[in-house]
């Protein structure tokens, strides 16, 4: 997996750098100013990193196999900002260089000149939108309905701009470079958006179980279509979903953990709790509603570590989801893991999986011990309360600190702090694989 990784990324820095060193081959150079071709060179890797963000976002499973979307999302995220920053910097470095001020500031510009100015305002406006969504209160699907719009846009405005300024793109190789680029990410944002999507809903999967967990978490169950098998998938993995339902309901793609182990072969489940608008819904889902499902995604899974036989999973509230299709698959296919499970929630109605987890303790496979950690319980529980805080984790994790292999799945605060406790005890990264709730 570690030659995969290295693979993507020398694929990943090939994009980025390819017109620096086709431009360093055809040796055009209009002037020895090396601010100026600073500024010209960082327009160039620019729009190559642009590029490069279409591929990281089509879900590409070549891409995102080592790595899982949980790595490759928030890199392009940083990405982002990234070339944001280093667009900005171009045209300062063409004024300095010999352009003048009046590149930055003059109203008697080329049309290209504005067309660039343009494109950086509208990157500048989809990178605060991405990085500040939450806090603008900007809903999930109206943010990604402006990105799918600004993009291209973006894309548009940047390819003509470079394509007129300047002598670079005036040789044939590097115009020939600037069409296929272009081409790709047409290409590309057209399957990712519109040929994909097409293609699941023509055979999309079938709700044939809806269960109540709790009162705020439910299980749909879900069966490829007639004659056709289930998709392949490791426990721990998910989903993107969008269900197809009554018209007064939301039809919007959410991702959502696979909670049922892979050794079912004719079905698999999510288990969804209640937490937006669209899982407010969940409960109205019916027996023979349609689901489209791009699946699977990710590498929370304990068969990613075949030589660890001690695991500590931690789970906070419906993060139990993914550690559930481990626990599962270890159990069907008899694992011989031990596995201590610390699952933190509110008060005891909270607990998914709470009976379906005390039977696998009776179980021999796998050596599993479960510790409920509670911080609103009842005035008769007896087990752990509290939040699961530095104390806690020591003393219940004990000797499991020195050599075990831990999971993580808890709200974005509950793990960075736990992880940074790990890494306070010597536990190596390589050691210690989080999932968030939200990509």
């Amino acid at each position: 997996m570690m030659q995969a990784a290295l693979s993507r990324i020398l694929a990943y820095l090939g994009i980025i750098l390819l017109p620096l060193i086709l431009l360093a081959i055809v040796n055009l150079r209009d002037q020895d100013n090396f601010v100026y071709n600073a500024g010209r060179c960082l327009g160039l890797l620019g729009f190559a990193i642009l590029i490069a963000q279409v591929v990281l976002a089509a879900r590409l499973k070549w891409v995102e196999k080592p790595f899982g979307l949980n790595i490759t999302f928030p890199f392009h995220r940083r990405m982002g900002v990234f070339v944001a920053i280093l667009l900005s910097i171009h045209p300062v470095l063409l004024a300095l260089g010999g352009s003048g001020w009046p590149l930055l500031i003059g109203t008697k510009m080329p049309w290209f000149i504005w067309l660039g100015k343009a494109g950086l305002l509208l990157l500048l406006i989809n990178v605060c939108l991405s990085v500040g969504r939450a806090s603008l209160g900007i809903k999930f699907e109206r943010w990604r309905l402006l990105h799918d719009l600004l993009g291209p846009a973006i894309l548009i405005l940047v390819f003509l701009h470079s394509w007129n300024a300047g002598d670079d793109l005036t040789v044939v190789p590097m115009k020939v470079l600037w069409v296929a680029f272009l081409g790709l990410s047409v290409l590309l944002f057209g399957y990712h958006r519109l040929l994909r999507p097409w293609l699941l809903r023509r055979h999309p999967y079938r709700v044939v179980e809806v269960r109540q967990e709790t009162p705020e978490v439910w299980t749909l169950k879900f069966v490829p279509p007639a004659g056709e098998k289930r998709f392949n998938f490791v426990p721990g993995q998910f989903q993107f979903l969008t269900l197809l339902r009554e018209p007064t309901l939301p039809v919007e793609e959410h991702h959502f953990t696979i909670s049922s182990s892979p050794t079912e072969p004719d079905f698999h489940t999510s288990t969804i709790k209640v937490s937006g608008d669209f899982t407010a819904s969940i409960g109205r889902t019916r027996v023979g509603d349609k689901a489209v499902i791009h699946a699977p995604f990710g590498r929370f899974s304990y068969l990613v570590h075949p030589d660890a036989r001690d695991l500590v999973f931690i789970a906070g509230g419906i993060g139990i989801t993914p550690l559930m299709s481990n626990l599962r698959h270890m159990r069907d296919t008899g694992a011989a893991r031990r596995v201590l499970l610390l699952y933190a929630n509110k008060s005891e109605p909270d607990i998914v999986f709470y009976e379906e987890l005390a039977q696998m303790e009776r179980g021999e496979k796998p050596d599993l011990q479960v510790v409920h950690i509670l911080s609103q319980p009842r005035s008769n529980w007896q087990g752990e309360t509290g939040r699961l805080d530095r104390e806690k984790l020591e003393r219940l994790c004990g000797a499991h600190l020195a050599h075990s292999t831990f999971f993580l799945c808890c709200p974005p605060p509950m793990t960075m702090g736990l992880v940074n406790i790990l890494r306070d005890h010597g536990v190596a990264d390589s050691k210690i694989s989080f999932e968030y709730f939200s990509l």
